[in-house]
C-alpha cells in the first residue's frame, strides 16, 4: 500500500501537523533548514510518499492550479508569455492548465468554465477583448483572474505599454522622413491592436504627418493576414513608404507579400513589427521592431494572481492594478534606410542606366 501522511510522522516521530509543514515547505521549494525537517525528508523518501493532492484540495478548498486562456498557444507571442506564467507559478507552489480559445467569445467563455469546473482557484486571460461581458459576470461570482498582453479596464492587468511601443514607431520612421506610412493594425477588439496603433498616429501626428484611414486596415495577428493586409496595401498607384504590422508574425506575413511583388524590404518600402520574436533577428532581411518583455509579462501577471489569491477577502476591482512593462525599439535592416538615402540610391540608379 502507499505511504500515508500517518506513515511518515510515525516513521520519523514528530507529528502529524509537523510532517505535513516540512512536506509542504519542500514542495513550495525550501530547503530543510532543521534536522528534523532533514529526518521527515528522508523518510518520506525512503517510503516513496506521493501526497494526495486532492484529499488537500478537500481541506483547503485550494487546488493549487491557474488556469490560463490564450487564443493559440502556437503563436510565438503567447507561448512565450505563458513559459513565464508557468515558470512563476511553478516557483510559487502552482501548476498551470492552459486552453485555447481560438479568439471567439464563446469559447472564451466555455473554456474558462470548464477550467473552473475542474477546481482552479484562479485565471489568467491572454485573449480579452475590449467588450468581454464574461469578465463582468466573474466579477459579479468574485472568481479571481488577470489579463495578460491584453488590457480591459478596470481589470487588473500586465501588459506591455503598447501605447508608448506604437510611439517608438511612429517617431523612427519620422526621422526616417517617411510621411507615406501604412498600418496593418490587428484585430479591432484587441487592446494591443488598438494601442499600439494610436500610439503610432499620435507620435506622427505630433510630427505633422496624418495618416490617411485608408492606409490602416485591419487583419488576424498571423503571416496570412500580414500578406493579405500588405497586397492590399500595395494594390493602389500610390503605394507607402513604411508599413508598421501591430505583430510580428503579421510583418512576416507583410514582408512576404512585398516580395512576391518584388518590392525590396527595407530599400524601397520599410517595415516594422512588434514583439521582437525568437526569429525576427533571423529573417532574410532582418526586422525592426518593439521589443515586448514577454516572459516578465507573464512571470508578472502569475505573481499578481498569487498575491490576490493570498488575501482571499480582496475581492473588489475599484482599484485595479494595472502594470505597463516597458518596450524597445530595436532598428535592423527592414527600416534601416531613409527616404533621403532611399531617393539618393534611387537617382544613382537611373543615371546608370
Amino acid at each position: 500500500m502507499a505511504a500515508t501522511l500517518k506513515d511518515i510522522a510515525r516513521e520519523a516521530g514528530v507529528s502529524l501537523s509537523t510532517a505535513s509543514r516540512v512536506l509542504s515547505h519542500a514542495r513550495n521549494g525550501g530547503d530543510p533548514e532543521t534536522s528534523t525537517a532533514k529526518r521527515v525528508l528522508a523518510v518520506a523518501a525512503r517510503l516513496q510518499y506521493v501526497p494526495n493532492l486532492f484529499a488537500a484540495s478537500l481541506r483547503t478548498n485550494r487546488t493549487h492550479m491557474l488556469g490560463v486562456l490564450v487564443p493559440h498557444l502556437t503563436d510565438v507571442v503567447l507561448s512565450t508569455i505563458y513559459e513565464g506564467i508557468d515558470e512563476q507559478a511553478s516557483a510559487s507552489g502552482y501548476q498551470t492548465v492552459v486552453a485555447n480559445s481560438m479568439d471567439e467569445p464563446h469559447e472564451h467563455r466555455l473554456r474558462a468554465e470548464r477550467l473552473l469546473q475542474r477546481g482552479v482557484d484562479g485565471l489568467i486571460f491572454g485573449d480579452a477583448q475590449v467588450s468581454d461581458p464574461y469578465l463582468d459576470e466573474l466579477t459579479l461570482r468574485k472568481v479571481p483572474f488577470v489579463l495578460v498582453s491584453r488590457r480591459h479596464h478596470p481589470y487588473d492587468s500586465v501588459t506591455c505599454d503598447d501605447t508608448t511601443g506604437g510611439r517608438l514607431v511612429g517617431n523612427h520612421l519620422a526621422d526616417l522622413g517617411h510621411r507615406d506610412i501604412a498600418i496593418v493594425a490587428g484585430q479591432p477588439y484587441a487592446s494591443t491592436g488598438i494601442d499600439r496603433t494610436q500610439g503610432c498616429l499620435a507620435a506622427l501626428r505630433e510630427r505633422g504627418i496624418e495618416v490617411s484611414p485608408q492606409r490602416i486596415v485591419h487583419s488576424g495577428f498571423d503571416p496570412r493576414a500580414g500578406h493579405l493586409a500588405a497586397t492590399r496595401l500595395m494594390a493602389g498607384s500610390s503605394r507607402p513608404t513604411a508599413i508598421f504590422a501591430v505583430n510580428d508574425m503579421t510583418a512576416i506575413g507583410a514582408m512576404g507579400a512585398l516580395r512576391d511583388l518584388g518590392i525590396n524590404v527595407g530599400r524601397d518600402v520599410a517595415v516594422v513589427g512588434f514583439n521582437d520574436i525568437s526569429i525576427a533577428a533571423d529573417l532574410p532581411t532582418p526586422l525592426t521592431t518593439v521589443r515586448s518583455p514577454l516572459k516578465e509579462m507573464g512571470a508578472a501577471a502569475a505573481d499578481l494572481l498569487v498575491e490576490k489569491l493570498s488575501d482571499a477577502t480582496d475581492t473588489s476591482h475599484s482599484s485595479p492594478t494595472e502594470k505597463r512593462l516597458q518596450p524597445q525599439l530595436i532598428v535592423r535592416e527592414s527600416s534601416d534606410v531613409s527616404i533621403d538615402s532611399r531617393s539618393l540610391r534611387v537617382q544613382r540608379s537611373a543615371k546608370t542606366v
